[in-house]
């Protein structure tokens, strides 16, 4: 454990202070710690035989390339890609602003339900946020929106993209802890739906506190509310498709990916939105995108291997065991460490470095790990609008350079409030996650 415990402390001080990125940081604290563990003598350093270190790593490098529903990322980063370029963004938020415009604080509800939206097919929270806010922010200005209303939503609102189905993060998860991903995909609808919900109640209440702060616009007729639909309705039937084949089991995520790419290909093409061009610049982000994702997983993986092999989980077990407390105050612990972790680390890090030392305690304590990786992503979402490491916080200001990161970080305080009280919902409540995969699976 002590090893364990060491190797954690350089992984952090590699990350924080020297600036290694997470995938290498991870992959070398993994390598050494595992050789360490085996026996390594650091006296005779170059004689040491590194072949057990070097054939996990190995072994996890290829595993990982091989592995058939890893697949799954790259289909569905290129779906929220594809998805993107053919201008959802606008169409999405024009529907949303035709049924909520009229009511006060309706452009910032319009705004998160759009946010909702793109982020659902987009997977991708930073580019939501980057993206609507070249969308949403123009009208809410122009009707006397205080910035920190308007920038609070669309950063508020990016945040649903990591649970909202399909999601990479979620997919990640499941494949760090061979959980069921479609199980993890109909346990997230209605967290964040939940979500969306209690958003929405947040931009109530500012507006009721203030009502300057978001004054009402136009209202559209029911004709127009129809017409702003025609735009998104063949990516609501493609959302549909993938979701629906997922949820009732005729085809598995892979192949909804797969599915789902090629419907947002014919969707682009349809909309006249792809040129050869922009098709390779799709694709090579796609590529750069994906690397960097199976990257971060290989590290992951070695570290998670190092971790397992220097007995830490057990340990943990053990002390929490002779503890005699409640297994539900061990999950409230480690929400607490999430919640500090997330004011240093952004979301996607924070998983990794988590999830394969606090999986197996979990899973011992007897919990649901469905459940659990639900709970894992709400308490990660509140880490992208948190100070001081908020990411959505941050992509917002590099976007809108006129908005101080203050403004924002002051407007999402009833957002993150709304991410908390939606956290314990989903802890204490556990139907609300479960309910969909025990309806569809168990």
């Amino acid at each position: 454990m002590t090893i364990a415990l060491v190797g954690f402390i350089i992984l952090l001080l590699l990350i924080l202070v020297v600036r290694v990125p997470i995938a290498f940081a991870m992959g070398i604290v993994g390598f050494f710690g595992f050789a360490t563990v085996q026996g390594l003598n650091f006296e005779n350093f170059l004689d040491f035989n590194w072949k057990p270190s070097l054939s996990m790593s190995a072994k996890r490098v290829i595993d990982t390339a091989q592995e058939y529903s890893l697949s799954v990322i790259p289909l569905f980063v290129l779906m929220g890609n594809l998805v993107t370029r053919s201008g959802l963004s606008q169409e999405l938020y024009r529907a949303s602003y035709a049924f909520l415009g009229h009511r006060k604080g309706g452009l910032s509800m319009a705004t998160v339900v759009a946010c909702g939206g793109f982020s659902a097919i987009c997977g991708s929270s930073l580019a939501t946020s980057a993206t609507m806010a070249k969308v949403a922010m123009p009208p809410m200005r122009k009707y006397g929106y205080s910035d920190s209303l308007a920038t609070a939503s669309i950063a508020a609102g990016g945040t649903l993209g990591i649970l909202i189905p399909p999601s990479v993060i979620l997919v990640i998860y499941g494949l760090l802890t061979e959980t069921s991903i479609r199980e993890l995909f109909a346990a997230g609808f209605i967290p964040g739906m939940l979500g969306i919900v209690l958003y929405l109640v947040a931009v109530r209440y500012v507006v009721w506190r203030k009502p300057s702060d978001g004054p009402c616009g136009e209202k559209f007729t029911w004709a127009e509310r129809m017409q702003a639909l025609n735009g998104v309705w063949g990516v609501l039937i493609l959302f549909g498709i993938v979701m629906g084949g997922i949820y009732l089991g005729v085809f598995t995520p892979t192949e909804a990916a797969g599915i789902g790419a090629g419907g947002a290909f014919v969707i682009a093409l349809a909309k006249r939105s792809l040129t050869l061009g922009s098709l390779f610049n799709v694709l090579t982000d796609t590529a750069r995108t994906s690397a960097m994702l199976f990257s971060i997983l290989i590290g992951a993986l070695i570290f998670s291997n190092f971790i397992n092999r220097a007995g830490l989980p057990a340990e943990l077990l053990e002390f929490v065991t002779n503890l005699n407390v409640a297994p539900l105050t061990v999950i409230f612990v480690i929400l607490g460490i999430y919640i500090i972790l997330g004011m240093v680390f952004e979301s996607l890090s924070m998983l990794l470095l988590t999830v394969p030392i606090f999986f197996p305690l979990v899973q011992s304590l007897g919990f649901d790990m469905v459940w659990f990786g639900i709970v894992v992503v709400v308490v990660t979402e509140i880490s992208l609008i948190t100070p001081p490491v908020g990411m959505n916080v941050f992509v917002l200001s590099a976007v809108l350079k006129d908005v101080p990161a203050s403004t924002i970080f002051k407007g999402v305080t009833p957002f993150w409030c709304a991410d908390i009280a939606r956290l314990l919902l989903v802890t204490l409540v556990v139907p609300i996650s479960i309910f969909l995969p025990e309806l569809l699976y168990r």
